[in-house]
């Protein structure tokens, strides 16, 4: 018997059961795993608890038929689903089939361009914001889905890589020797600037002037695990630059690093980018410390800046025809970006 032969006897051996489970009854299951109730399941698929009920049932009872167990077991009022053995790993099948059609589906979306999704930190939206205003039009006609997603500096990187969106704006850190991981990428720049240092230390502590960035190991830094000022240290410093910094906290979020300096609790300095620099500087609240922004000199090598910008796949750009809402967006982006005057790159 060949092969071929073989896989179409076991397709159509598969339990009736099996052929009447529906991709709605495995999301549903799903949602009950990550709840644990179907009051809670229902909720969120904003359903009401007997049609979650109803789905839970046919599932357990189709498996009860196929198994020999059904996937849920009740523990008693108030109390969280119990899945059996068979339920886990009818969990760990559903989750795996709905992530892999989903993304096989907008996948297929994307190509045709019915769907575009596109990534962007908080402060390089305005950029996808006025580049959108030029092709929203077409795109409506088109009955194209645009999407746009939040990215945080430090997954600029795995966003694009994985191929999470199909085009992003943000910032990265670039330096003279370039970045290797630009290859396989389309850039169109908007603006080059150095970061700047925000502190709350007194002037008797770290004068007004100019702070070369060989000094930052002599000053308390609240820094973040990872992103952009964390390349930036690490670029200056190696990838062990805390084991040579005298940090005095670890920050998620910039806006917290602020909080921290604005109300005293920490003494210390954070490098950003020049914009938020500016902008935080100065007088707050009267209970806040007022924050004091320092222009950082690098006389450290490899010189580094940052680089703003949208990147993009070239592959994707090139497999794509002109046409294609991808490279209708591109083309608007870098139409906006004649708008700005970039430095050249450092030599």
């Amino acid at each position: 018997m060949s092969s071929k032969t073989s896989a179409v006897d076991r397709l159509l051996d598969c339990p009736p059961g099996l052929l009447d489970t529906t991709f709605d009854q495995l999301r549903t299951l799903l949602v009950v795993h990550e709840t644990g109730s179907a009051l809670r399941a229902a909720r969120v698929l904003g359903r009401e608890q007997s049609s979650v009920q109803k789905q839970l049932d046919t599932l357990n009872r189709n498996y009860q038929a196929m198994c020999g167990e059904v996937l849920t077991l009740r523990q008693g009022r108030g109390k969280d689903y119990l899945f059996t053995p068979t339920g886990e790993e009818a969990v760990e099948l559903a989750r795996l089939a709905v992530a892999q059609w989903t993304d096989a589906v907008n996948w297929s979306r994307r190509r045709l361009g019915r769907m575009l999704t596109v990534g962007t930190t908080e402060f390089t939206l305005p950029i996808i914001s006025r580049s959108w205003e030029r092709v929203s039009e077409e795109f409506r006609q088109q009955e194209v889905e645009f999407k746009v997603v939040h990215v945080r500096t430090k997954d600029l990187w795995t966003r694009l890589e994985t191929r999470q969106v199909d085009l992003i704006c943000g910032s990265i850190v670039s330096t003279a020797d370039g970045d290797q991981r630009l290859r396989d990428y389309d850039v169109i720049e908007f603006v080059r600037g150095a970061p700047i240092l925000l502190t709350n230390l007194t002037p008797d502590d770290l004068p007004d002037d100019p702070v070369p960035t060989s000094r930052l190991a002599d000053v308390p830094l609240v820094i973040p695990p990872a992103g952009l000022v964390a390349d930036f240290l690490a670029c200056w410093y190696g990838p062990s630059f805390r084991d040579r910094l005298d940090v005095v906290a670890d920050i998620d979020d910039i806006h917290y690093g602020l909080s921290l300096l604005r109300s005293g609790f920490v003494r210390g300095c954070m490098v950003v980018t020049e914009s938020i620099g500016r902008r935080m500087a100065g007088p707050g609240d009267p209970d806040e410390v007022p924050l004091r922004s320092l222009r950082l000199v690098d006389d450290l090598e490899p010189k580094a800046e940052i680089m703003t910008g949208a990147f993009v796949h070239r592959a994707d750009l090139q497999r794509y025809a002109v046409g294609h809402p991808l490279n209708r967006l591109w083309a608007a982006v870098r139409d906006d970006s004649h708008r700005y005057t970039t430095r050249p790159k450092p030599t």
